[in-house]
């Protein structure tokens, strides 16, 4: 008789402690917030340095996917994370015109670069603008490496060409398909030119033989930006945990956060959340140093 009155009590305790491990199990899930965003991002250094302070503020755990630009907002496109972090203004917008993205949060910004040898063999200082250092290379035909992903700096690669009215093939032309820490890696093997941001190349500089040849031509500007994926169209997704990210990322911590990140001494990222800079594609007076 006592046996099987024990037997309901120990049925009882197991699915109470059954629901309590789901319980937890479902509240540490929405506390995880998936995060793409650029490989420069990721190889400056900067997210190591940002995202402990969001996480101990507000609880969240942030899984970083650093990819290219267009990899990144193909993972928003398909539900596959909850926010992104990119830089290709053009394609955010489009982004969020088709449904995929809630709003678009100016972040920071910082300016493209040309690299190549030390001894500039197509003359690229000589040029008079982007699209100028771009035909110099072409025309010389030294070797160019490309990222070739669709990232950010490979869209914005693309427009030089375009600007610069070539198209670029043959052997001179390497497109590696890497991200941005391992094209100058390569690029620096190669004795060769490249397009990089510079919060990259301040992060990569004192590891690699190459040196800034060109800079400063607002051509050049590079806005980062951060969306949320849009909740009507996945409903699955954390809109709560992106809206705090975004939150904390524009408000005055995050963006001081980001302002006072250095390597060597030098700032990376310029903060424009509250600029007159903040408009996806308007360029700053000044190129970043």
């Amino acid at each position: 008789m006592k046996k099987s009155k024990i037997y309901p009590i120990i049925v009882s305790l197991c699915l109470l402690a059954c629901h309590a491990s789901l319980a937890q199990a479902a509240e540490s899930q929405t506390k995880v917030l998936r995060l793409a965003t650029t490989t420069s991002t990721e190889n400056s250094g900067l997210l190591r340095d940002i995202l402990p302070l969001f996480e101990a503020k507000s609880g969240y755990q942030v899984h970083v996917i650093a990819v290219g630009t267009g990899k990144a907002l193909k993972l928003g496109q398909n539900g596959d994370v909850d926010v992104v972090l990119v830089h290709a203004p053009a394609a955010e917008a489009a982004f969020v015109k088709a449904g995929y993205g809630v709003d678009r949060h100016a972040v920071m910004y910082n300016d493209f670069v040309i690299l190549g040898p030390a001894n500039d063999p197509a003359g690229v200082r000589k040029s008079s603008s982007a699209a100028d250092a771009m035909r110099r290379i072409a025309t010389q035909q030294s070797v160019f490496v490309s990222r070739g992903d669709d990232s950010g700096t490979n869209k914005k690669e693309r427009k030089l060409w375009q600007a610069a009215g070539v198209k670029p093939a043959g052997d001179w032309y390497r497109e590696a398909g890497q991200g941005m820490g391992k094209v100058l890696q390569i690029s620096g093997e190669l004795s060769a030119y490249t397009l990089t941001d510079r919060g990259t190349w301040l992060a990569f500089s004192n590891k690699l033989p190459l040196q800034i040849v060109f800079e400063g031509d607002p051509a050049l500007f590079n806005p980062y930006g951060v969306i949320a994926v849009n909740p009507k169209r996945y409903p699955d997704i954390n809109y709560a945990g992106a809206t705090t990210f975004i939150n904390w990322l524009t408000s005055a911590q995050g963006q001081a956060r980001i302002g006072a990140f250095r390597v060597a001494g030098k700032q990376l990222f310029i903060p424009n959340a509250n600029s007159d800079t903040a408009q996806a594609g308007s360029k700053p007076k000044t190129h970043v140093h």
